[in-house]
């Protein structure tokens, strides 16, 4: 999405020249989108793709756990131990009397 000067959103679209120029984007209001547009290169006819949508300029959390997961995979978090708060290699212990009978690992 590209704000326009009026604060609106208008999202951009993906068109590809008939003269091999490659690939350009445009961006137009939802309902004036043309099918084909004039190509900045070459002046011919370029006609629009279908491209995958532009929907990650979020702040939403979902973007953020994204983002983050994303960004794991060649920068994983470095980890000097288990968490607070946490009991490792101990199981709970409990206070019921019929647990008493049951074998001890």
């Amino acid at each position: 999405m590209v704000s326009s000067g009026e604060g609106h959103q208008m999202p951009l679209y993906e068109f590809r020249c008939a003269a091999d120029c490659g690939s350009f984007e445009r961006s137009f209001p939802i309902a004036d989108a043309p099918g084909t547009t004039r190509c900045p290169r070459c002046d011919r006819d370029a006609v629009r793709r279908v491209s995958s949508p532009r929907l990650g300029h979020g702040s939403s959390s979902a973007m953020n756990l994204l983002d983050s997961t994303k960004r794991s995979a060649h920068e994983p978090d470095v980890v000097t131990g288990p968490p607070p708060g946490t009991t490792a290699g101990r199981s709970p212990v409990t206070n019921n009397p019929l647990h008493r009978r049951l074998p001890r690992p």
